[in-house]
């Protein structure tokens, strides 16, 4: 009699290489992240909001890849946003609001796309319209406001690491040269009290979450070191313009809803070009674009 070959319902090839992707690599950050901050916070909210949110966003995204491509997949995508909502969404809301934002968040990134890419960060988005919608808080407690200086130092090393790793280091720093020069400059110009509030906790903290694992997603920001500093400066620029004329609880998310339109919108404009033959024939195309390309397909 033959011997039956039984297939492992798990890869685990597969899983070791998504682990090891930049997208697997940021989970393992930002999970180290959410164990310190868990310490912070009252366990009997906060444990609950990261198991609804990941759980929610793990199980939507398997099935809508299963659906889409027709396979099983190790669900980093949906890992990374459960946990990026969970650890901005107050864990003080509505038990259901934590999972309903984290599904939002992975069907967005499934529905909004351009070619291969998702247009907005799933995440920014999904919180905007929990927000929005459902009257959610925003506290930014995986930020680790808690800890002041050293919850800073923390995020800020996490976040380089992670930043270099992916080679967005330069949109990141402009981003937040940017938007820290713009509150200086407006400080001089108006009431520094009015302004005071982004250079210490909790909204320190929360910039430098936001720079380093929101402002630099792959999919939805570029490549090419000019490109990354306009997007850098344009999502700085959006998010003080919005603190200063509406003080929206989301104005940095909103900022990068912004930048990701612009971008997604000049992406698609400089593909149409190519198409068009604007590029002369035969010209290799460029190291910048072959990168982009990479990181779209990411998921």
């Amino acid at each position: 009699m033959n011997a039956i070959s039984v297939q492992p319902v798990v890869d685990m090839r597969k899983v070791r290489r998504a682990v090891r992707s930049p997208k697997g690599n940021l989970v393992l950050v930002l999970g180290a992240i959410a164990v310190i901050a868990l310490t912070t916070e009252d366990a009997s909210h906060a444990i609950p909001t990261v198991m609804n949110a990941v759980g929610a966003a793990t199980l939507a995204d398997i099935i809508i890849q299963r659906i889409e491509r027709g396979i099983w997949v190790f669900p980093t995508a949906g890992i990374l946003s459960g946990l990026i909502v969970a650890l901005l969404l107050s864990p003080f809301d509505a038990g259901m609001i934590a999972p309903a934002t984290a599904v939002l968040a992975i069907t967005s990134k499934h529905l909004l796309r351009v070619r291969v890419a998702n247009v907005f960060n799933p995440a920014a988005l999904a919180l905007v319209l929990a927000a929005v919608l459902f009257d959610a808080g925003h506290s930014w407690w995986g930020a680790l406001p808690e800890l002041g200086w050293g919850g800073a130092l923390i995020i800020g090393a996490a976040g380089w690491y992670t930043a270099d790793r992916i080679n967005k280091l330069p949109m990141v720093l402009t981003f937040l040269g940017m938007f820290y020069a713009l509150a200086t400059a407006a400080s001089f110009v108006g009431e520094p009290s009015d302004f005071a509030s982004l250079f210490r906790a909790p909204d320190l903290q929360a910039a430098l979450f936001f720079a380093f694992f929101m402002v630099d997603d792959p999919p939805t920001s570029p490549v090419k070191y000019r490109d990354q500093a306009v997007f850098g400066a344009l999502v700085a620029v959006a998010a003080f313009a919005g603190f200063e004329a509406f003080g929206w609880l989301y104005y940095m998310l909103a900022g990068l809803l912004i930048g990701n339109a612009w971008w997604a919108a000049l992406r698609t404009y400089r593909s149409r070009t190519r198409r068009s033959g604007a590029s002369p024939a035969g010209e290799a195309r460029p190291v910048h674009a072959t990168l982009q390309a990479t990181a779209d397909r990411r998921l």
